[in-house]
């Protein structure tokens, strides 16, 4: 009979080429999302910041009819910088799961990491590029709410 508190493994690992291969296309698979975040957090933020500054820009023509709502714009460039910061957060969070799971004990034999040694992880640059990223995005928002620039 089945104990019941004993938790059986969801499925069996089986170490094959196809099974490491199949580990490897999706490692890659987890940075090739990571950085298509990457792409859409620096996006919302450079487009946020350059709706401040276009419309910053078009106040001072001269000629130019005064806004109905001044402050729109930074309000909407905020949102859009915010919006880009959360994202890069959210996808970090996300990105660090995920290869924490698939560097786990059941992954370890597939993944082709000997028993005791963790230097073997394979490192990449994109989550030093996403925190770097983030303290650009938190700069370009302190400098619209602060107006730095």
């Amino acid at each position: 009979m089945i104990d019941p508190h004993q938790s059986a493994p969801r499925f069996e690992v089986r170490l094959t080429s196809d099974s490491h291969f199949g580990w490897l296309r999706t490692r890659l698979s987890i940075e090739r999302t990571m950085m298509s975040w990457l792409r859409t957090g620096v996006s919302l933020i450079g487009f946020g910041f350059a709706i401040v500054q276009f419309f910053e820009r078009l106040n001072d023509m001269p000629g130019v009819q005064a806004p109905q709502h001044p402050g729109a714009a930074k309000y909407l460039g905020l949102a859009l910088i915010f919006s880009g910061i959360a994202a890069l957060l959210i996808s970090i969070w996300q990105y660090r799961w995920t290869i924490n799971y698939l560097w786990s004990a059941d992954f370890a034999p597939i993944a082709g990491m000997r028993a005791g040694l963790k230097k073997e992880k394979m490192q990449s640059p994109v989550l030093a590029v996403a925190i770097l990223l983030v303290c650009i995005g938190l700069f370009a928002f302190s400098a619209v709410l602060l107006r730095l620039v």
